[in-house]
C-alpha cells in the first residue's frame, strides 16, 4: 500500500505541476509527511530528488514547445536557484522538524491567502 501512496503522490504532483507551472513539492511534501509519516527534512530532500528530472526537463520542453519559457528570465532565476536552495537547504538542517513544518505550512498559507485576495 506504500507504494501506491507514493506513486499517486507523484501521479498528483505531475498533474499539479504540469496545470499550474509549480514544482510539486505543495502536493509532495505534504503527501509524504501526512500520509506517510516521513520526517519533514526527509520529505523536503526526497521531494527535490524526485523533481529534478521531470518537472524540470520534461514540463520546460513542453511549455517551450508552445513558445511560452522565456529563456533569458529562466536563466537569471535557474542562477538564483543554485545560491538558494544551497542556502535554503543548510538553512533547513539547522532548523527542528517542527519548525520547519509550521515554516512550510505559514509559507503555504501566506501564498494561498495572496493568490486568492489576489485581483
Amino acid at each position: 500500500m506504500t507504494w501506491v501512496l507514493v506513486a499517486a503522490i507523484g501521479f498528483a504532483a505531475g498533474i499539479v505541476s504540469g496545470l499550474f507551472g509549480v514544482g510539486g513539492a505543495i502536493v509532495i511534501i505534504p503527501g509524504l509527511v501526512l500520509l506517510l509519516g516521513m520526517s519533514q527534512h526527509a520529505a523536503n530532500g526526497t521531494s527535490l530528488a524526485a523533481l529534478l528530472l521531470p518537472v524540470g526537463l520534461l514540463g520546460t520542453l513542453e511549455y517551450y514547445r508552445r513558445g511560452q519559457v522565456n529563456v533569458p528570465y529562466a536563466v537569471v532565476i535557474a542562477a538564483g536557484l543554485l545560491l538558494g536552495a544551497l542556502i535554503g537547504a543548510r538553512l533547513a538542517g539547522s532548523l527542528s522538524d517542527l519548525t520547519l513544518r509550521r515554516a512550510f505550512g505559514a509559507f503555504l498559507l501566506l501564498v494561498a491567502v495572496r493568490l486568492l485576495a489576489w485581483r
